[in-house]
């Protein structure tokens, strides 16, 4: 099944909202520091409500740390940002696949960006709107992959 990866997130109740998508998916969720919080700050834990125990947490200090976790499980690394290449809802996801998404305030490195077997973006309708919010893109993301690779029958 897919995979999340936050890299450098920012603010605790958007990684909060996301750890309670993943508990409710079963979905891995991968926190890459440095992060803009400590894990037991009290709005991450207040926007993952009681389901912290259900959230199969994965924290790497850092990229390196990161990358070798991918190299021993391999799979596709995909990179969420408003600049990718390929619109997120045409694309075909697989099993394996790294959704990687970047801070609230800066995105993914252009270096991670770079070694991404492909970049994906959500359109909207108004330009004039940078970005979603952080929490609503992982949901975006994550759902249709569950969608295209059937999870969410039943």
């Amino acid at each position: 099944m897919a995979q999340v990866v936050l890299v450098n997130p920012q603010i605790p109740p958007n990684t909060g909202n996301i750890a309670r998508t993943c508990a409710a998916t079963g979905t891995e969720l991968h926190l890459v520091g440095p992060l803009g919080f400590e894990i037991s700050d009290r709005y991450l834990k207040r926007a993952g409500l009681d389901y912290w125990p259900y959230v199969k947490l994965h924290y790497h200090e850092s990229l390196e740390a990161f990358k070798n976790i991918h190299h021993q499980r391999g799979g596709r690394w995909l990179g969420f940002t408003v600049g990718g290449s390929r619109n997120y809802a045409s694309f075909q996801f697989q099993a394996d696949d790294w959704l990687l998404f970047g801070s609230e305030t800066t995105g993914l490195p252009t270096t991670l960006l770079a070694a991404c077997d492909s970049t994906l973006y959500i359109p909207m309708a108004e330009p004039g709107v940078r970005s979603l919010n952080l929490s609503v893109s992982v949901a975006v993301g994550l759902f249709e992959a569950r969608r295209q690779l059937g999870y969410l029958q039943g």
